[in-house]
């Protein structure tokens, strides 16, 4: 599989592979990088190829489906292949965020219990080494085998789980359980939706 980058990321890129950079200073245009000045020949478009399997620079994110079951506190994973390629982030993405990339996976949203924050069809970042509940912050959640994706809420001595939706009639906070196991934190999003 392979990706287009704009200019910048292609040199970076580049500079970090210690690949010769000549193209750009020759003058040599791709249509991810830009249009040649008006008037001038368009040349044969050129890529640069990004490999997404144990690339150290650029570690991915799989793409998964959770595999849960009611009552056990931990998780399958079904890797999609057919749903894109895995998400990519510069090693220094994970670095500066304390994640382990091993320990995130990518996730689509379905429903609208999170809506205007996530969007059914969105791809979130799960961090499953981030685990311990916290005030405020979106996770992923085997609630009674089903994934749910809820904002933590602390009231009274109890963790709520609830919905970003402002129909609380379709959507009512629940009390957190025996029967409730955190997956991970929600710490990514992509979505289409501005």
């Amino acid at each position: 599989q392979e990706h287009r980058f704009g200019e910048r990321s292609a040199r970076g890129i580049c500079d970090k592979l210690g690949l010769d950079t000549h193209s750009f200073e020759a003058g040599f245009y791709d249509t991810v990088i830009g249009d040649p000045p008006f008037g001038a020949p368009k040349p044969p478009t050129q890529h640069l190829v990004v490999p997404l399997v144990e690339n150290n620079d650029y570690p991915a994110i799989r793409r998964v489906k959770f595999k849960l079951q009611a009552g056990a506190t931990g998780f399958g994973v079904e890797y999609l292949n057919e749903d894109g390629a895995p998400m990519v982030f510069h090693r220094d993405w994970f670095t500066s965020r304390g994640y382990i990339p091993s320990k995130l996976f990518a996730v689509k949203v379905t429903g609208s219990s999170m809506e205007p924050g996530l969007f059914d069809g969105d791809v979130m970042v799960v961090n499953t080494a981030q685990t311990n509940p916290k005030d405020g912050l979106v996770f992923a959640v085997n609630y009674e085998g089903e994934l749910a994706v809820k904002r933590m809420h602390r009231d009274a001595g109890h963790w709520w789980l609830r919905s970003d939706n402002p129909d609380k009639v379709r959507y009512a906070d629940k009390q957190c359980h025996e029967g409730v196991h955190i997956i991970g934190e929600v710490v990514h999003k992509q979505s289409e939706h501005i």
